[in-house]
């Protein structure tokens, strides 16, 4: 039998006044993505003829987003929120004026439910095609089943109607199997339903639902097809449910991912969105985010305590309690502690990044350390070179960026400040605590401060009667000599404190 033409409704018009945001309901962020970004996804693995959208609150944010996910979506817009009825005839004609209007199937979806599956709406298609119903339920079986609309069988098991729970009796609110709210449909049947809808009921809305006893009473088949994980179909109408669905969804990534061959040491404390890629063997330890487009290679270790998003990590690379975003990590090379990567940031295959340091728009190449302390931003640090200790980057003069170039192999002492735009070159050297305003040639040492000087007796005169006076004297000092320094201006000295690792 041939493939019939399938085309999805997803409506995504309402308010969601009960989320009190001035963000849209549907567009609220669950494990990395939009609720509404997770339905289209599922949406798109079916591979429907046609997509229609309707949109109404925010359609200006809402109707992009939703083209962003499928470009050729059809956007109907309802401009009062009367029911699922309501907004499903809206779609239709959306689909008239359009010239699209098919034959064949129509899934109706909701653009809050994120848990929701391609495959889950696959087979939900092909179980309605093969039973050749007018009207098909996507039902679930429920424990508490208050607030959902309850599906009414006669003795036989034939679905009769879905009855809402305003309207409903006390027997029927004791039924368990629910209407989840998505709907199949014969092109042609519904067609002919949407006009019969009205709303003589307690909510003065046009129930889409009221379609099953259109078919029933013309002696059409309807089915009800119970989904066993039917958490796919929640829907978020609050903050609350949609912590409750971001906890499912979370809980779900890091399972599929462990059963991928990814050690997750402490799945309560690690969370990983929707579009992260990890290949096996990778570790997480506990308090880890992996978030957005982030993608970690083979053997890496991340965490504990860990925020990565839009990162690359390469094979076997560390990243220990560090926060980055759109970074990416060599193969072998080593990040943190408390080491603060901003976009731009790109560590070549065994370099550093250590302790307490920022990098911002920064190349760091093969091998080369920034082990401590320092901030570097817009700059280029070229293979094998060493960063010392408490060094700055000073790439802004209080109205432009400028860039910082380290040359291969080169050594720079603690407490540098480079005045960018500077160069530094291959196998050159700095000593500790210079400034560097001029480019610095290949191989040579670049020193600015002058030789040291010890003022003796300073603290006798200049803090007598204090506890630091008191300690000098105890150390056999006088007000004529205080200190027995050798006051050498060695440049060996300078050079000290590289904090090479």
């Amino acid at each position: 039998m041939s493939k019939r033409e399938l085309t999805v409704v997803v409506l995504a018009a309402g308010g969601g006044t009960r989320m009190k945001s001035k963000t849209m309901k549907v567009l609220h962020q669950v494990g990395g993505r939009s609720m509404v970004g997770h339905v289209l996804s599922a949406v798109r693995a079916v591979e429907p003829d046609r997509v229609v959208a309707v949109v109404g609150h925010q359609r200006d944010q809402v109707g992009p987003h939703i083209q962003e996910w499928v470009p050729d979506a059809v956007l109907a817009v309802q401009e009062s929120q009367d029911g699922t009825g309501h907004a499903v005839r809206v779609a239709m004609e959306a689909l008239e004026r359009e010239g699209t209007l098919g034959e064949g199937t129509v899934i109706v979806a909701y653009g809050d439910t994120p848990l929701l599956k391609g495959e889950s709406l696959r087979a939900f298609a092909a179980e309605h095609e093969a039973a050749q119903c007018a009207v098909s339920i996507l039902s679930g079986v429920v424990d508490q089943p208050a607030g959902y609309g309850r599906v009414v069988r006669d003795d036989e098991g034939e679905v009769l109607a879905i009855v809402e729970e305003k309207d409903a009796t006390p027997d029927i609110r004791d039924i368990r199997e629910i209407n989840s709210g998505i709907l199949a449909f014969d092109a042609a049947f519904l067609a002919e339903a949407l006009p019969q809808l009205d709303n003589d009921n307690a909510k003065g809305e046009y129930y889409l639902t009221d379609t099953i006893k259109i078919a029933r009473d013309a002696g059409l088949s309807v089915g009800a097809y119970p989904i066993d994980d039917v958490v796919q179909t929640a829907g978020a109408n609050d903050r609350v449910q949609l912590a409750e669905l971001g906890r499912e969804l979370n809980s779900r990534i890091v399972t599929r991912w462990m059963q991928e061959g990814v050690t997750v040491m402490d799945p309560a404390t690690t969370w990983i969105e929707a579009d992260v890629v990890l290949e096996r063997d990778v570790t997480i330890l506990p308090g880890t985010q992996l978030l957005g487009a982030t993608v970690v290679a083979e053997d890496a270790v991340i965490g504990p305590d860990t925020t990565l998003k839009d990162c690359e990590v390469g094979t076997g690379a560390r990243v220990v309690r560090t926060h980055g975003e759109l970074a990416v990590v060599g193969a072998g090379a080593t990040v943190g502690p408390f080491s603060y990567l901003r976009p731009g940031t790109v560590l070549g295959a065994a370099g550093k990044i250590g302790a307490f340091v920022e990098t911002k728009n920064a190349e760091i190449g093969t091998g080369a350390k920034v082990p401590h302390l320092s901030y570097v931003g817009d700059a280029e640090i070229g293979e094998g070179s060493n960063i010392g200790a408490g060094t700055i980057f000073a790439n802004y003069d209080g109205a432009a960026k400028h860039r910082t170039t380290v040359g291969r192999h080169a050594r720079t002492g603690s407490n540098n400040t480079f005045v960018a735009p500077v160069a530094i070159g291959d196998g050159a050297a700095t000593g500790a605590g210079t400034v560097v305003r001029q480019d610095v040639p290949p191989g040579a040492l670049a020193v600015s401060s002058g030789p040291q000087r010890n003022l003796e007796g300073w603290t006798l005169r200049k803090r007598p009667g204090t506890a630091q006076a008191e300690a000098a004297e105890r150390a056999g000092t006088s007000a004529e000599s205080q200190v027995t320094g050798s006051g050498t201006d060695g440049v060996g000295q300078r050079l000290g404190g590289e904090g090479e690792s």
